[in-house]
């Protein structure tokens, strides 16, 4: 702040040498109200110059005499008339708003009727060159003051400040023919009998209606008609649930009989999973837009009562539909959310979307914001609600124009959404469209608003309905006739009733009906995978080594790469030489043969370029030319699919609803986010939460979105060890005490049956081969991957080809196969395990020579629980005491998730003893000797065969 006061003394006398350079002479102007005089620019050629640039030099000489440039103030945007449109009801003093503000330039009322020579930043004159004064500020009073106020002033591009200029200062381009007036009419009709026949029909019952801004379904039909008028074909929306219902029947189309059997208590559910109420479904329909008769696809995103947590997942849908369709500028896919008031200003996630808005791997050309401004959230006053003026002040960041419009205003709200959806067609960046309306009823049908806003309510049911206030105003000015009118009505509400009467016909809930991410052509006709088995994953050795080949080489020539770079390639060649992977060429091999198999992978999160541990390299940095990279998995087969590697935003919330969001367009590509440590993804537990482990349950939607998070207790701290393995295993959906039957497809039944898929690898190889895995098996289940750390670099963590090539496949479990497994009847204890505690394990049981008598046996995959390879090892080894080790604490880790599964397959006739760390609040201590002392304890346990004598279980 204390720079930004010191500028104008450094700016002052370097700006009046620029002026002077270019012929730009002062002149001295005097407010009454600013004190000293201060001087503007003119230029000698005639004219004045722009009234920002004035301001702009004002402000250099004295910052108090300008004011904050807002003649949306003074505009009419409240409908109920008793709010203002922001929280800052300050009207600047030198706005004209009265005849008497005149003296404020040291004008009169005389002045009124004298010309003016208007300026060529302004479009009012239209073709004029000079207007009186009175009648310039009519026309600009006409295009601020009135139903729409504009704000733009922020963006820093002169063009695309003229553009929005021209749209609305250019006197009549707000006029609309006999024939657009009726259709606006005609759908404001729909829009309001739908949600009048839904009152009469099931009164008490929640429905979430849009009563009090029944324009927005005119609003998206006008953003939808204009965009398909410029080329789009694809439209993927995104909203809470006001308003859903109405979306779905008068934009989307859904048949209306299938919404009311949606209110039928009766109705049985068919397909899988739990369903959803039905003001969070989602629906894809394909179809001709009636207005240019060209084809449109419009997809309504599924989400929960987690108010814009659908935005980011949008986002990411549209950006793989552009990207499959190779529509790199967005001509032919965009994405329109639909945003409550209070949820926009107070919702994290918005801010976090936006700000992907840009990003080259995140880009979607722009999107269109519509805001339902209600002025109010559930019962909480803006005033409570918000520090900003405007619900809309978050688009400001991306220099996004907002266009406030008063929402009993249809035809002004039409020519605002017309501009917005042109705005994002001509410069490819978000627009917002802030719809200042009300709710006519509580936040549902069943809330008794007046508790907490009598005046506000009182006003309400005063309110003219805005169908009558239009169809008064068309009837006027005759562009149709109240018997014109009547009949409409009549039409749709015979509409209505006799879909009501084919909905009573409907016995069967099928949720499928109702999916906004069809994939066709990957399930049967029914739903169902094409095939229940489980393939083999391993691949030709030719192929893993030309993969490793070009993960250690440069592809492009004359390309310097750092020294430490070289170092690491040289490694990779020479382990490809010797036929062993580590864990980064491990991926590198995964990745790479996907591609030839024409599977588009796309990898995105913090860092993962380079890796946070410095193991990945997938993009190479040319040390002598700036920003010139190398992508080498891009250049593994002359016709391979594309790879896509992109550093994130600081961002977990966004950035993995967007994966999800990508993951949703196609079967065929695998979509993976990283983050940069196993914790962190505890920002985004609601995408996890609320989409991920119950998405398929909600909305039979499948989605193969792989999250990777590195995890391991090795003393780095409380914040950088867990990946919370307890929390997804806590969500898995397999039952504990269901005792499976174990028939030849157990395995890809099981896969079927489950939320997700939950493994934590101890192997590069194991690594390799379930992110194959994903892919060929013949359904989408989101994969979760406790990846390492040090592991990454450990001498024993290797894998061979052997191991990877074709007839090999993933592992479940992995059994112990040294000395112990030789003579099984001889062992003492069986050890279970996972992921890196394994290499502690082995060590330890080393250095006290007991590899006879203690077996060591990995869990791969922990969800959904491999009963049936479990049990064989138990029988196996039917004289040893059964151990489940981990590093994690007690209360954390596998333990309550393994435990009871253990105790069905054994029939509770043996115990697992548990050993680990001791249940703590925090996941790892920040001392590292604690953490040393802490290891030794519970490995010493481990090895102890006398440790649990006498013990009872």
């Amino acid at each position: 702040m204390s720079q930004l006061r010191l500028l104008p003394s450094r700016l002052g006398a370097q700006a009046s040498r620029l002026l002077a350079a270019h012929g730009v002479q002062r002149f001295s102007w005097y407010s009454r109200s600013s004190g000293p005089p201060v001087t503007f620019p003119s230029s000698k050629v005639g004219g004045g110059s722009s009234y920002m640039e004035e301001m702009y030099f004002a402000w250099l000489e004295n910052p108090q005499s300008v004011h904050k440039i807002r003649g949306h103030h003074v505009a009419q945007l409240d409908p109920l008339g008793i709010l203002d449109a922001d929280l800052d009801s300050f009207v600047p003093s030198d706005l004209i708003t009265t005849i008497d503000k005149l003296a404020f330039y040291d004008l009169r009322e005389a002045d009124l009727d004298k010309e003016f020579q208007l300026p060529t930043t302004t479009f009012i004159g239209g073709s004029e060159n000079t207007l009186s004064l009175r009648e310039i500020i009519r026309r600009l009073e006409n295009t601020y003051c009135q139903h729409i106020g504009l704000e733009f002033m922020f963006i820093n591009d002169v063009e695309q400040c003229q553009w929005i200029r021209q749209k609305f200062e250019t006197p009549g381009v707000m006029q609309f023919s006999s024939e657009e007036k009726r259709t606006l009419l005609a759908r404001l009709v729909r829009s309001m009998r739908f949600e009048d026949f839904l009152a009469r029909k099931w009164s008490s019952e929640k429905r979430f209606g849009l009563e009090g801004c029944e324009v927005m379904i005119p609003a998206l039909k006008t953003i939808i008609d204009k965009s398909s008028e410029m080329g789009i074909e694809n439209v993927i929306l995104g909203m809470p649930h006001r308003g859903r219902l109405n979306v779905l029947a008068n934009v989307i189309r859904k048949d209306l009989e299938q919404i009311f059997c949606q209110f039928d208590p009766k109705l049985e559910a068919a397909d899988e999973g739990s369903g959803d109420v039905k003001y969070h479904l989602g629906m894809y329909h394909e179809r001709i837009n009636r207005v240019t008769n060209r084809n449109i696809t419009l997809s309504l995103v599924a989400n929960p009562s987690h108010l814009e947590a659908v935005d980011p997942v949008v986002q990411g849908k549209t950006k793989a539909e552009q990207f499959y369709r190779g529509d790199a500028q967005g001509k032919k896919v965009m994405s329109i959310l639909v945003h409550g008031d209070a949820a926009f200003a107070g919702q994290g996630v918005v801010y976090e979307t936006f700000h992907l808005s840009d990003l080259p791997s995140y880009t979607t050309n722009g999107t269109v914001h519509v805001v339902v401004n209600n002025q109010i959230g559930f019962t909480t006053d803006p005033r409570m609600a918000r520090s900003s003026p405007y619900p809309t002040d978050v688009a400001r960041v991306v220099n996004a124009p907002i266009f406030h419009v008063n929402a009993d205003d249809p035809e002004a709200v039409m020519y605002v959404c017309s501009v917005a959806a042109e705005w994002r067609n001509t410069f490819n960046k978000d627009v917002v469209v802030d719809l200042v309306c009300y709710r006519r009823r509580g936040h549902n049908e069943m809330d008794e608003p007046m508790f907490t806003q009598p005046l506000m309510y009182k006003q309400i049911h005063r309110q003219v309905p805005v169908l009558k206030k239009y169809a008064d105003k068309l009837i006027a000015e005759g562009t149709v006739t109240l018997q014109e009118f009547e009949e409409e009505i009549a039409k749709y509400d015979r509409i209505c009733e006799e879909a009501f009467g084919r909905s009573k016909d409907k016995k069967i809930l099928h949720i499928k009906h109702w999916l906004d991410s069809p994939w066709p052509g990957f399930f049967t006709v029914d739903g169902e995978p094409k095939s229940m088995t489980c393939p083999a994953t391993g691949i030709p050795e030719d192929m893993l080594t030309h993969i490793g080949e070009v993960a250690s080489s440069v592809p492009l020539e004359d390309f310097k790469i750092h020294t430490g770079l070289s170092r690491i390639l040289r490694g990779r060649a020479d382990m490809t030489r010797k036929r062993t992977v580590d864990w980064a060429l491990a991926e590198y091999m995964a990745f790479g043969s996907l591609l030839k198999e024409g599977i588009h992978v796309r990898l995105s999160g913090q860092d993962v370029e380079r890796g946070t541990f410095s193991h990945r390299h997938h993009v190479l940095h040319d040390q002598e030319v700036d920003r010139r990279t190398c992508v080498p998995m891009n250049h593994l087969w002359p016709h391979q699919a594309p790879y896509t590697v992109c550093n994130s935003s600081l961002s977990e919330y966004g950035v993995l609803g967007f994966e999800l969001g990508y993951a949703m367009a196609s079967p065929n590509a695998l979509v993976l986010w990283e983050a940069q440590f196993g914790d962190f993804h505890n920002t985004a537990q609601c995408i996890i939460d609320q989409f991920i482990s119950t998405g398929q349950a909600k909305w039979v939607r499948h989605n193969g979105v792989v999250l990777l998070l590195p995890h391991g207790m090795e003393g780095m701290g409380p914040e950088h060890s867990s990946a919370r393995p307890e929390r997804f295993l806590q969500m898995s959906n397999d039952d504990s005490d269901a005792y499976p039957a174990f028939t030849q497809d157990f395995e890809v039944r099981q896969l079927y049956d489950c939320n997700w898929i939950v493994v934590n690898c101890s192997t590069p190889a194991s690594y390799f081969h379930v992110l194959r895995r994903q892919i060929l098996l013949p359904f989408r289940k989101p994969l979760i991957i406790f990846t390492p750390k040090s592991l990454l670099r450990h001498p024993e963590a290797k894998s061979s080809f052997d191991q990877m090539v074709s007839g090999t496949s993933f592992q479940r479990v992995i059994p112990e196969d040294g000395a112990a497994a030789q003579a099984p009847g001889q062992v003492r204890r069986l050890i279970f395990c996972t992921g890196k505690v394994y290499y502690d394990l082995v060590k330890e049981r080393s250095s006290q020579g007991l590899d006879e008598q203690v077996a060591i046996t990995r869990l791969e995959q922990i969800s959904p629980f491999p009963f049936d390879l479990i049990r064989r090892e138990a029988e196996k080894y039917p004289g040893a005491e059964l151990v489940w080790c981990q590093e994690e604490h007690k209360n954390m880790g596998y333990y309550d998730y393994i435990s009871p599964r253990f105790m069905t397959i054994l029939g509770r006739a043996r115990p697992i003893w548990y050993v680990g760390r001791d249940p703590a609040a925090a996941p790892a201590t920040g001392n590292r000797n604690t953490h040393l002392v802490s290891l030794k304890k519970f490995l010493d346990t481990a090895f102890n065969l006398q440790a649990f004598e006498g013990k009872t279980f």
